[in-house]
């Protein structure tokens, strides 16, 4: 009998398989049980109604296996390599490519495109989720990221944004907590976080954060001046993640949700200042010393290991150049709309205005003569230790003040009356 036919004898026994010459899985099985126990191929045959050819070809095979599926050649075959290469920049609209390939000479329908679409999308969506975990050496990199909490601090639900700063080899990691996540701040966060590490990564990984990245040019990343000029001051390399890949710093991804779900959960705070006390005392009492659960040790023990560059004696950056003041006779110096004072006796004299996050600090030469605390605009800050030693109302006239003015002469001796003159007169004008 044709393999190519069904292989049942001119007497099927009843209920006896009929799919030809590719058996169920439970028939073959027993089949070859039979056989095994030392039956006849045609005794078998016989009484499952299956071909002697069958049985034989089954024994051979040694156990069952789907038949393979025929592939037929496609007209869509020639042009996979189109669609492989085309369809992500046109987001896999089956009908642009359809058009596309109709210009090419294709003849197929839409269906055939949108069939061929289908195993492409499904290998770029697990791609797109899968993430390779990528461990670097001690001092290789840093990550960086911010979280928002709303967090109780007095009577109010405020929100907090709280900068993490995570050394990607020791795991050891920093928070701190702001009320923006302006440049000024990023770059506060991490002048803390160097200082208290007390050296620099060979690199910091960042999201794209568009406080320091202007967007990208011939695939490379546009930094904020401003940033890069501090990155090179500290001699670090910023990276950003691949757009819309920011599970690629998952180690301050994994440190955010840290800070939320073990420093912040369930607590109060009586101020902003109890805030930061707490995130400082976390850091050291808890995220320390605690057992890392990818590493399997104490980010304090690996940090041991990490090589970060020392910072040695390098003094602060200071975030904007220098700006040149001239003190004002009521010895203070105009900034950015406000006032703030200095030492009376640097009245008129040039000084330099360096600004930090939170202060400013103004210099005569290479003296700090004054750091006030930024106040908002038109306000003006006085120390009262700056005007030290000049007159105030009440005080007695200078020493070499002019005692007597020859061209202002005595009012003599003042004239004194006795009250009773006045009843006199008042009785005289009312008789009158």
């Amino acid at each position: 009998m044709d393999d190519q036919r069904t292989d049942v004898g001119s007497t099927p026994v009843p209920g006896a398989p009929v799919e030809g010459w590719m058996l169920r899985e439970d028939v073959v099985r027993e089949v070859l049980a039979r056989l095994a126990r030392g039956e006849q191929v045609k005794a078998v045959a016989r009484e499952l109604g299956v071909d002697k050819k069958t049985i034989k070809r089954w024994r051979q095979r040694g156990a069952w296996r789907p038949r393979p599926p025929r592939v037929y050649a496609k007209a869509i075959d020639a042009h996979r390599p189109f669609l492989e290469r085309r369809g992500p920049e046109v987001g896999w609209n089956g009908v642009v490519l359809l058009r596309e390939l109709q210009m090419q000479g294709f003849t197929g329908g839409y269906q055939q495109v949108q069939r061929a679409l289908q195993p492409l999308r499904t290998t770029r969506q697990w791609a797109a989720r899968a993430t390779v975990r990528f461990e670097t050496g001690p001092g290789e990199q840093a990550q960086v990221d911010f979280g928002q909490l709303q967090v109780w601090i007095a009577d109010a639900a405020t929100p907090v944004h709280f900068f993490v700063f995570t050394l990607g080899f020791s795991r050891r990691a920093v928070a701190y907590a702001y009320r923006n996540e302006r440049l000024d701040t990023l770059l506060d966060g991490h002048e803390r976080a160097l200082r208290h590490f007390g050296g620099v990564p060979l690199s910091c990984l960042y999201d794209n954060p568009r406080t320091i990245t202007l967007g990208r040019s011939a695939g490379q990343v546009l930094w904020h001046p401003r940033f890069e000029d501090f990155a090179r001051y500290y001699g670090f390399t910023p990276r950003a993640c691949q757009p819309y890949r920011a599970r690629t710093k998952g180690k301050v991804e994994s440190g955010v949700k840290y800070v939320k779900r073990n420093a912040l959960a369930g607590r109060r705070f009586v101020s902003w200042a109890a805030l930061e006390a707490w995130l400082d005392e976390w850091a050291a009492t808890v995220s320390d010393v605690r057992v890392h659960g990818t590493t399997h040790e104490r980010p304090i023990d690996r940090f041991a290991r990490d090589t970060l560059t020392p910072l040695g004696a390098q003094p602060p950056y200071h975030f904007t150049a220098p700006r040149r003041r001239i003190v004002a006779a009521d010895a203070l110096v105009a900034i950015a709309a406000g006032r703030y004072s200095v030492p009376v006796r640097y009245v008129g004299q040039t000084v330099d205005v360096r600004e930090t996050a939170t202060h400013y600090v103004i210099v005569a030469g290479d003296t700090c003569i004054a750091q006030h605390a930024k106040a908002g605009r038109h306000a003006v800050v006085m120390e009262s230790a700056h005007y030290a030693g000049l007159l105030r109302p009440g005080a007695a006239p200078p020493a070499d003040a002019p005692q007597w003015d020859p061209a202002y002469h005595a009012l003599g001796a003042v004239e004194v009356r006795d009250l009773a003159i006045y009843d006199t007169l008042s009785a005289i004008g009312g008789d009158q």
